[in-house]
């Protein structure tokens, strides 16, 4: 049943009652929110091998990467891709987050095909000329480009996913998109992936 809340106005000593609506619901089959990492999302058929200098697999990731500290993105290098391959995608993510999950902090776009490496300290900028007119999307805090981890003080480490995507083709879709927008552009396109997992805690000093 729905709830009515009720307004009694006095006019001229008469009592007057205005019925209001309860607020809308969503409709009872409306589809959840897909809580996967891109990569069990996408499904590639084919493996990259992905690691970076700034931490190792499964180890923890320096304060320096953090949104607690210089905000920098890390060094990335992959390989294995097949030939087909035209162009790469960087996701990372943390399905450790409360909400969204998982929260999105970076997503590179229509990275060529040549390049399978990353210096730290990408631009924050919706394109870079100097990787070939590479895109970058939203982080689920609606900033463009990479957001350091900043899981909350007091939570156990969290894993951040930085998946590599090899596509067939190059996607047909503008800077600064959503999370949900470049999945969906993805769909039919990614034929191999990888990832690096590290792991951070907020530290003692976090406000």
């Amino acid at each position: 049943m729905k709830a009515v809340m009720t307004m009694i106005a006095c006019l001229g000593g008469l009592a007057v009652t205005f019925a209001q609506p309860a607020p809308a619901q969503p409709p009872a089959n409306a589809p959840k929110a897909d809580t996967r990492l891109a990569l069990a999302i996408l499904k590639p058929a084919a493996t990259l091998a992905v690691t970076s200098t700034a931490f190792a697999s499964g180890q923890a990731i320096p304060l320096k990467y953090s949104d607690y500290g210089e905000k920098v993105s890390p060094a990335l290098r992959w390989s294995g891709a097949p030939a087909s391959v035209k162009v790469f995608v960087v996701l990372a993510e943390d399905p450790d987050a409360q909400a969204p999950k998982p929260f999105l902090h970076w997503s590179l776009y229509n990275l060529p095909a040549t390049v399978t490496q990353l210096e730290e300290g990408i631009p924050g900028m919706p394109r870079l000329p100097e990787l070939g007119g590479a895109l970058q999307g939203r982080s689920s805090r609606g900033n463009t480009g990479y957001m350091g981890p900043r899981p909350p003080k007091g939570d156990p480490p969290h894993h951040y996913h930085f998946q590599v995507l090899a596509l067939d083709g190059p996607v047909a879709i503008d800077p600064n998109v959503s999370r949900e927008r470049l999945l969906a552009a993805l769909a039919g396109h990614v034929v191999a992936g990888g990832e690096i997992v590290g792991l951070f805690a907020a530290p003692p000093s976090a406000k």
